[in-house]
């Protein structure tokens, strides 16, 4: 559908006249824009976008038209009725299972993913997911962009998706991300064993207004919207539970950082050494002394 759109956009262009750096002049984008819109290349366009275009080439309301047909399809029902709620929360928090949230992967990681997922059967379908997945990204660069909790298990940091080099810049994402203040990350260790979100993985939405609190709960090759309350009130405390047995975000960095030196010189990390009084201060209770006296939790040491 991105290819489609492209091409009409194309067509109209050249019927016209006009040159790619013309109509970039006259919608007020790059040319460089219009070509990867024209390739079905980069992120998928806005619909404000989209409308700018129409206008600019007198399609009469057609090019938002394809577009609107162009984002439907892109998705099957049970996830667009997700993203159409995610892109108007004000907090989105996140338990994930096995891969970094789609709003913070980078490019060749997130193509990486997409590319082993069974129902693209094309390249030109697998760049149209990537320049939707990557045009998502685009609200957290705004001002009304949501708060973000993240909790990440630890496979999502060690299994190096892409190759070493992939990964140590999908975890150079990861931390940068982490240096906002409406954004914060947390690392699920294996040595907590067993929990409740262990079938997948779990979102919870804040909507605004007097909209209730969504769930959002997602495997392999399936996805649900909870908006049953009791159900929703469930899955909070699962998510909740999660975040206290997982680590405070600064020690969670370091393992994040310890990740990243691993995979700079081409190997996977091994699973982290997390000091024993560390360890028996993050299941206690209270998190505020440890043994002997001191008042910060001590970071995980890095490897030798």
């Amino acid at each position: 559908m991105a290819a489609l759109f492209g091409r009409r956009v194309r067509l109209l262009r050249e019927a016209r006249g006009w040159t790619q750096e013309k109509l970039g002049e006259e919608v007020r984008v790059h040319s460089t824009r219009i070509t990867q819109i024209e390739r079905a290349r980069g992120h998928r366009p806005t619909r404000e976008l989209a409308q700018a275009l129409d206008d600019a080439l007198g399609a009469d309301g057609w090019l938002v038209d394809l577009w609107e047909h162009l984002i439907k399809q892109a998705f099957p029902d049970w996830s667009q009725e997700y993203f159409d709620r995610a892109g108007r929360a004000l907090e989105i928090r996140q338990y994930l299972a096995h891969a970094v949230p789609g709003l913070l992967q980078t490019e060749d990681y997130a193509r990486a993913l997409l590319r082993v997922w069974p129902s693209w059967t094309s390249e030109e379908q697998l760049a149209e997911q990537l320049m939707l997945r990557m045009g998502r990204q685009e609200r957290l660069r705004k001002p009304d962009a949501p708060k973000l909790g993240i909790v990440l298990d630890e496979a999502v940091i060690r299994r190096p998706v892409g190759g070493p080099e992939v990964m140590r810049r999908q975890l150079a994402r990861i931390r940068d991300a982490a240096d906002d203040p409406r954004i914060t990350m947390q690392v699920l260790c294996f040595d907590q064993g067993e929990h409740g979100a262990m079938g997948g993985s779990l979102t919870l939405l804040s909507l605004p207004g007097d909209e209730p609190l969504v769930a959002y709960t997602e495997g392999a090759d399936y996805g649900q919207l909870v908006e049953d309350a009791t159900d929703v009130a469930r899955y909070q405390t699962t998510y909740d539970q999660l975040r206290a047995l997982a680590l405070p975000p600064s020690m969670s960095l370091d393992l994040i950082a310890q990740a990243m030196e691993d995979f700079s010189r081409g190997r996977v990390p091994p699973p982290p050494r997390i000091p024993r009084v560390a360890k028996e201060q993050l299941q206690q209770p209270s998190r505020r002394r440890l043994r002997g006296g001191s008042r910060r939790l001590p970071r995980c040491r890095p490897r030798p």
